[in-house]
């Protein structure tokens, strides 16, 4: 028999023959014990009570085990969270029968350790969640466990912990004592299993048998992908629609993100197609009245997270997103579809270009102390490459072992992934953030954790910022590293959150640049811009040439006048403009102040001081305008004199906008 060969000790084998013999006696057909309340199957109540308050049932928990380690018979999960199973891979209770391989056992608990979970934590995790779901599977095979096992498994737990008769289960489990009747029991209890739970997820990840990546609670999370049009809507419109999400995504014309944003527009398209124009049943049906129709409603519809109507910058790439539906599959040929471009660029808003805000010198000296405080040495190499490295969040949250070199000087440099530019960077390196990431990457190292594939190239990597067995979430490394920081210096609203982003870091490092007289290919081989327009904001916000003209007109108590006053001072001149005028500011002097026509606006055949919009003048012309405002008197009683009544209203007028200027110059 079973028990003679597995179990040693004559008292165990006789106590586990008799409360098998009692519990099938009790128990002929074992279907019926199934059908069983819980309490009655986890031998809490119901016939044959001991004198300890347990029945039969109970007492047969060793026979139950060998009903599904070595005749396949599963045990639901409630019973097996009903009980406590402490012992189940332990040699000492006959597990050596049950068919488990011991050896691997200990080798994954080992290997649990060495991801960085304390030693007593990873025996204790692994026994009490892979032996759950070896008896609910009625299979010993560990090797033989899913991720489809894992996530029914915290799915069950979730269940059990919300179950009205909770805290009564768990009293009569721990009849000694052990459990305290809290209302919030069933917290602490879902807590501490999903954790044992998680444990076994990083531990079959890290030894390659899952695929699935472990997340905080186990639970199966729907993919967006996975339900391009979740809202009802007519069976053609949703079938060109899902059609054309998914070519983007498989053949990877688009970027994931750019993709969900594309599946955004359409989505809230298609649904105030439904409310406001129910007949159609087909996009080819769309036409232009019905788009300007759309394009009129779309800024004042609410955003589901502020309530307040769209931004401006939503508004344009959803009704791009639009666009480029109607003109990819016009050219395509599709059956269904409009057919033709329903909007043109001319049709969206532009978008109000914000200067990057950058970090004051002195908050951005307090920052960095705070994050050389940092006790988390991962979160500290983080915030550390956000500062030096202008590389993007989630491009330093997927950096590998092999990010960093020298220089042929030896000047530390980083590798940047492929990100929202498209192409990987190779940047020069603070020394302080190459110490933090060297240490981080050590740190990686000794856990051995698994490659992983990069979600971006498809290729398998070494990521650095891993704990764990598990790659750490942007959340972690950056929101609450931030949070901590900008609590140590006083950078906190009323309600404690961060009054700056950790995203200045990269605005900072782009301003500090073009102050120190970086060229625009610099800032943008660095900050990965793709457009030299990105870059030149920031040489906007440090232009050495304006700065110079500034503090030459104003610092020195000088004033400026003139219909082109309010465009220098309202940042109102173009790039183009700004660019021509840096180099060739002293070809625009006149006899009274400056002209800011550009040579392509062809020559001026005004007079500047009375109509140009283009004249500018300062303080240090004031002399002349007086001296000719003089003239212009003397002019006015010549004409009088001869009788030219016209020539005098013209002189008159011009002594007018002379005045004007000098009055101009004094209020500015």
């Amino acid at each position: 028999m079973w028990v003679d060969a597995h179990v040693p000790h004559l008292p165990a084998r006789w106590e586990r023959m008799g409360a098998y013999r009692r519990f099938v006696e009790r128990w002929p057909n074992l279907e019926a014990w199934f059908e069983q309340p819980l309490l009655v199957r986890l031998g809490f109540v119901g016939e044959g009570m001991r004198s300890n308050g347990r029945t039969d049932s109970h007492r047969a928990s060793g026979y139950l085990v060998y009903l599904s380690m070595v005749q396949g018979v599963g045990l639901d999960f409630d019973f097996l969270l009903g009980r406590k199973y402490a012992r189940l891979l332990d040699r000492r209770s006959g597990s050596t029968g049950l068919g488990v391989d011991l050896l691997l056992f200990e080798q994954w608990v080992a290997r649990l350790t060495e991801l960085g979970h304390a030693p007593a934590k990873a025996r204790n995790s692994l026994t009490w969640c892979l032996g759950r779901v070896m008896l609910h599977r009625g299979d010993p095979d560990m090797t033989a466990i899913t991720a489809a096992d894992l996530f029914a498994f915290g799915s069950a737990i979730r269940d059990f912990a919300a179950r009205d008769d909770f805290n009564v289960l768990r009293r009569t489990l721990f009849a000694n004592g052990q459990f305290h009747d809290d209302p919030d029991a069933n917290r602490g209890f879902l807590r501490n299993h999903l954790a044992n739970l998680h444990a076994t997820h990083v531990l079959l990840y890290n030894v390659g048998q899952v695929t699935a990546a472990p997340r905080i609670g186990t639970r199966t999370i729907e993919n967006w992908t996975d339900r391009l049009l979740p809202e009802p809507c007519p069976p053609k419109i949703r079938a060109v629609i899902e059609r054309y999400l998914q070519l983007r995504l498989d053949a990877k014309l688009d970027r994931p993100q750019t993709v969900h944003n594309a599946r955004q527009a359409l989505r809230r398209f298609v649904n105030w197609l439904g409310e406001n124009h129910p007949q159609v049943s087909s996009f080819a049906q769309v036409d232009r009245a019905t788009i300007e129709e759309y394009m009129r409603w779309l800024p004042t519809c609410p955003s589901q997270h502020t309530g307040l109507p769209l931004a401006t910058t939503t508004v344009k790439h959803e009704l791009n997103a639009i666009a480029g539906f109607c003109r990819d599959t016009a050219v395509w040929g599709w059956a269904e579809v409009p057919g033709r471009p329903l909007l043109t660029p001319r049709d969206t808003p532009r978008r109000p270009e914000s200067i990057p805000r950058y970090l004051p010198q002195h908050e951005l000296d307090a920052i960095m102390t705070a994050v050389d405080d940092l006790a988390d040495p991962l979160q500290r190499a983080a915030l550390l490459l956000l500062r030096w490295s202008g590389a993007r969040r989630d491009e330093i949250r997927r950096l590998t072992w092999d990010c960093l070199d020298t220089y042929p000087g030896g000047h530390p440099r980083l590798r940047i992934p492929v990100g929202k530019g498209r192409t990987e960077l190779i940047v020069p390196l603070h020394p302080d953030a190459a110490t933090a990431l060297e240490h981080a990457t050590s740190l990686a190292r000794a856990q051995r954790s698994i490659a992983r594939i990069d979600e971006v190239t498809g290729r398998r990597v070494d990521y650095v910022f891993v704990r764990r067995g598990k790659l750490l979430s942007g959340k972690t490394l950056f929101d609450e590293a931030f949070r901590t920081v900008c609590a140590a210096t006083g950078l906190v609203d009323d309600r404690g959150s961060p009054t700056v982003s950790a995203h200045r870091f990269r605005h900072t490092l782009g301003t500090q640049l073009a102050e120190g007289g970086a060229r625009i290919q610099t800032i943008m081989a660095i900050l990965g811009h793709r457009s030299a327009t990105m870059s030149m904001i920031y040489s906007r916000i440090s232009d050495p040439e304006i700065r110079r003209q500034y503090e030459t007109a104003l610092a020195d108590g000088h004033r400026i006048a003139g219909p082109a006053a309010d465009a220098l001072l309202h940042d109102a001149l173009d790039d183009d403009t700004v660019d021509w005028l840096k180099t060739n500011f002293l070809k625009t002097e006149l006899e009274l102040g400056h002209c800011l026509r550009l040579p392509a606006e062809g020559p001026c055949e005004c007079d500047l001081i009375l109509t140009c919009p283009k004249f500018l003048t300062t303080t240090e012309y004031a002399p002349r305008i007086r001296a000719r405002l003089a003239t212009e008197q003397v002019l006015i009683d010549d004409a009088r004199t001869r009788g030219w009544d016209r020539e005098a209203e013209r002189h008159e007028a011009t002594c007018r906008r002379l005045q004007h200027l000098l009055d101009d110059r004094e209020t500015r």
